[in-house]
């Protein structure tokens, strides 16, 4: 009998499709996706199918394996936007040098929301083997950007950002970062690197955010950078695409909160007016919730408000964007690396199990294309 579990649609681009999902060691399992098939051998199953056309439907298999919402019976290749690629670049975020377990929330029992997890004896922390493997796939890619956009470290001492660097710095001058809430708890100038700050991308722009409020969780944006951020996109002849740590408000919630964890509703707001005045801010990318979700709303032309989940613990990702003039493809994309798809196949069941359905979120929400 089958072992199959776990299987999910991690990634669709604009010519492939990821399936993952795990067995027993040594179990052969056949994935199909359209005409292509593949077998995989357990206990970690990553079947990639790639040289599908865009915008084209397929259907989706895993052998003895049931569709649900996580492993689509049919997917939907992302479209190409129009016109010329200007620039292919990489982001992570949450990746956290220098901690040592995860699932833990302060103030809970782990008996009551578990399990806490560690590496075993003999392995290596696993922010260094999670990050390792990221990077190295990452420089296979070449994109011409790779930000990092916050929580570099566990607690923010000078050891753990050095750690941060002598993995990163291999990406050399193309790896600009910008701390998270993490990087600013002992040293309010830690990873700070001058944000706000722009990058050209081919005729794209990144403006690149810091959302910190240094000593605590809790995100901001100035009156000072929003101001940055209005010169920019006015100045700026192409997309501009907006990056920091922490996640927006939901500007369409009816009720407020003061000790909101992200960037507070009075900023989220006030960034919006200057989405909703510049028609080439074309998204604002986060990280800092460890999940893959995008809110729209009316008040800032439904541009995409992202937050991409985490690449310490599961699922594990990195995400790459194909800029184009006419719009930009979003694609999530799960370390592949086994010692990698190990680590986070065992932090899938943190928070009682709740982790996966809450960090993976919607396929859509992973992967898409945005067009103007």
């Amino acid at each position: 009998m089958s072992t199959v579990r776990e299987a999910e649609v991690m990634t669709v681009g604009n010519d492939e499709v990821v399936v993952t999902f795990v067995t027993d060691p040594a179990e052969k399992v056949t994935s199909r996706v359209g005409d292509q098939e593949q077998t995989t051998v357990g206990p970690h199953h990553f079947a990639t199918f790639t040289g599908l056309d865009p915008a084209t439907e397929y259907t989706v298999t895993v052998d003895r394996a049931p569709a649900d919402e996580f492993l689509r019976a049919t997917v939907r290749t992302l479209p190409v936007p129009a016109g010329r690629l200007l620039a292919t670049i990489a982001t992570v975020n949450d990746v956290h040098f220098g901690e040592f377990e995860c699932g833990r929330l302060e103030g809970v029992m782990e008996e009551e929301l578990g399990p806490v997890l560690r590496a075993l004896p003999g392995e290596p922390p696993y922010p260094e083997t999670m990050n390792r493997a990221a990077i190295a796939e990452i420089e296979a890619l070449d994109p011409e950007v790779v930000l990092v956009k916050g929580d570099l470290t566990n607690l923010g001492p000078e050891e753990e950002y050095a750690a941060f660097l002598a993995a990163y710095g291999q990406l050399g001058d193309r790896m600009p970062h910008v701390r998270g809430n993490h990087d600013a708890m002992l040293d309010a100038s830690m990873a700070l690197e001058g944000a706000p700050f722009a990058i050209d991308v081919g005729g794209a722009t990144l403006a690149v955010l810091d959302t910190v409020r240094p000593g605590i969780e809790r995100g901001q944006i100035t009156t000072e950078q929003l101001h940055w951020l209005a010169d920019l996109a006015g100045s700026a002849t192409g997309p501009v695409l907006v990056f920091g740590h922490h996640h927006l408000w939901n500007l369409d919630a009816t009720d407020r909160s003061a000790e909101y964890f992200g960037i507070n509703p009075e900023d989220s707001e006030a960034f919006a007016t200057v989405v909703a005045g510049h028609e080439n801010i074309v998204g604002y990318f986060a990280g800092h919730t460890h999940r893959n979700r995008i809110r729209r709303t009316n008040r800032a032309r439904r541009v995409p408000f992202v937050e991409v989940s985490c690449t310490k613990d599961y699922p594990g990702v990195w995400a790459e964007y194909r800029i184009y003039e006419h719009g930009f493809s979003q694609i999530v994309r799960r370390i592949s690396a086994p010692a990698a798809l190990e680590w986070t196949e065992r932090t899938r069941p943190m928070f009682a199990g709740l982790y996966r359905a809450y960090a993976l979120g919607p396929l859509d929400h992973r992967c898409y294309t945005e067009t103007w």
